[in-house]
């Protein structure tokens, strides 16, 4: 089997570095992007990753990040997608509307300008297989977070899109739940303006061992990217609430081409 080629899009987040040490454990070559440098950073460096500074949201940035896999030869066959911003949390109309935008676009459209970008220099001999991460408020409002919401919402729709126009993409999306990672530090900053989500955020970071786990994540990830693409491509998986742990759940998602999908309820 040749070994895996893996991108890992904010390889600096919380969620990101535990897979790039996920998959570099397990003999895969890695190439990572970061928006700064830090010991976090250096530290997956040494483990061997391949790491450039990015940011999601310059054009110029993606191209140039592009041409740099197109020079060394990296052929990806796996790419992980991990930014994600909560500021500016708040009531919609008491958000400046230039910062709003600016995190939808870094929770949606930013990272498939990346994917854009590096499409043409993927392994043509497999599969490629995607995996982008959504956020709260898929099946009901998240008051005070609309921008992720929205990012992430618009992540949900491309995935199914990509499924229905590119059989050589795998392309899932996966809900964490609450994860302990350093994003809960924006709606403690937030104070009051995070409203009711500011006291669960609260609660749960003061709880040891509430959420999932990043190994949990990194199971699950790993059970996208092993599952037959006619029952996990262009679906929206729920870490914490769908049974993908059994072996039933493959074939029920195989003889169900709607669910795990957004739909309308009638």
């Amino acid at each position: 089997m040749n070994r895996p080629k893996v991108i890992v899009l904010a390889a600096s987040s919380d969620i990101g570095a535990h897979l790039t040490e996920h998959f570099l454990r397990g003999g895969a070559e890695v190439v990572g992007t970061y928006r700064n440098l830090s010991p976090g950073v250096e530290k997956l460096a040494k483990s061997g990753a391949r790491l450039f500074p990015l940011d999601v949201t310059s054009g110029e940035q993606v191209k140039s990040f592009a041409e740099k896999l197109k020079d060394r030869a990296f052929s990806w066959n796996i790419l992980i997608s991990a930014p994600g911003l909560l500021a500016p949390i708040g009531r919609f109309f008491s958000l400046d509307f230039d910062e709003w935008e600016k995190t939808v676009i870094v929770n949606s459209t930013a990272q498939l300008r990346v994917l854009h970008a590096v499409y043409g220099h993927r392994d043509p001999l497999s599969v490629s297989k995607v995996v982008f991460f959504a956020g709260g408020g898929t099946n009901s409002p998240f008051d005070s977070y609309s921008a992720y919401c929205i990012g992430k919402t618009v992540l949900l729709k491309m995935t199914e899109l990509l499924d229905s126009e590119y059989p050589e993409l795998q392309a899932s999306i996966i809900g964490t739940g609450w994860v302990n990672t350093k994003i809960h530090r924006q709606t403690l900053s937030a104070g009051d303006a995070a409203g009711k989500n500011l006291n669960r955020t609260m609660e749960f970071l003061e709880k040891e061992g509430a959420g999932s786990s990043l190994e949990d994540v990194a199971e699950c990830v790993e059970w996208c990217l092993s599952s037959p693409r006619s029952a996990v491509g262009g679906r929206n998986f729920s870490l914490v609430h769908d049974p993908w742990r059994s072996a039933d759940l493959i074939r029920d998602l195989e003889a169900d081409r709607d669910r795990y999908k957004l739909r309308r309820k009638t």
